[in-house]
């Protein structure tokens, strides 16, 4: 299973990481931590040396109700920092979180590999034609709304079959635009409460299985793991690990996180106990028939 990043095929047989690189005064987590060039780069040079694959940068939040950016002030965050990073750590593999096109198409143009669309081409329309138009890879998420009213949109009859057939769908808008190398992203956190992340957590491997396509998960300090625990993102590290090792038990390719090192670790310990591939292949025995009763 591979994707082409600007050229280079990346092996997802074995998971990688991507390190989180915001440039957002708001984010949940490190909102404003980034704000210079020097923080920024120690940071990526520190994920990258970690053992970072690819460097996730975002200059809007999506946090709940996050405060609204316009898309040239979204550009001019973004890019400067593609530049820097490229400029002092030549051939990293930036991936660009953002719904807007022309964010995306900018990002592109600075040297940027991956567009990851929380929206998965719903909040803009000209952006699966974009992405197909320069050939990079595409993360698509699920999510109903937006950030400022995601929070309203949690209810579901059935909350597995709704997600993959809003994949379905996405997967076929997004081959029609010519879009080769897509990847799954369930959104834990986006439109669904604590109850459902965990729900789509205990069937993860359902969205791989049944789409044939790697899977994200992006769970790192999220609010499924601290409002669970009662604490706060900044003490949510250890549920972070625990549930990216489930993710990787559950077959996702890619960890989102803002700890690279610790992620890194789980895929090491995991890849060691060698549960992945005999995982999988139980999962793919198991296909027809969790297909039957999800769908």
């Amino acid at each position: 299973m591979y994707i082409n990043c600007n050229g280079r095929l990346i092996d997802l047989s074995t998971p990688k990481v991507m390190g989180i690189l915001n440039c957002t005064p708001d984010s949940f987590f490190d909102g404003g931590k980034y704000k210079d060039e020097n923080t920024l780069l120690a940071q990526a040079e520190k994920m990258l040396t970690d053992g970072a694959t690819f460097i996730d940068i975002g200059a809007y939040s999506s946090k709940p109700n996050a405060a609204f950016v316009t898309e040239q002030e979204e550009i001019e965050r973004i890019v400067p920092v593609v530049e820097l990073v490229l400029q002092q750590f030549p051939g990293t593999l930036i991936s660009i979180d953002t719904f807007r096109a022309k964010v995306a198409k900018a990002a592109i143009k600075a040297g940027a590999a991956i567009i990851n669309d929380i929206a998965a081409g719903l909040l803009d329309d000209t952006m699966l034609e974009t992405v197909g138009k320069y050939k990079v890879p595409y993360i698509m998420m699920h999510m109903r709304g937006n950030p400022q009213t995601m929070v309203t949109l949690t209810q579901y009859d059935d909350i597995m079959h709704e997600m993959l057939f809003y994949f379905s769908e996405r997967i076929a808008a997004a081959r029609k635009q010519g879009i080769e190398d897509i990847i799954i992203d369930p959104g834990f956190g986006f439109a669904k409460t604590l109850e459902q992340n965990y729900e789509v957590m205990s069937k993860l491997e359902l969205f791989s299985q049944i789409t044939g396509l790697p899977l994200l998960s992006g769970i790192s300090r999220k609010s499924m793991i601290y409002k669970l625990l009662g604490t706060t993102p900044q003490e949510a590290l250890n549920g972070t690990t625990v549930l990216n090792t489930v993710s990787l038990l559950k077959g996702a390719k890619i960890l989102r996180v803002h700890d690279v090192k610790e992620a890194i670790e789980a895929v090491r310990i995991v890849g060691q106990l060698g549960v992945t591939q005999s995982f999988a292949k139980e999962a793919q025995s198991l296909t027809m028939k969790n297909t039957i009763i999800v769908l």
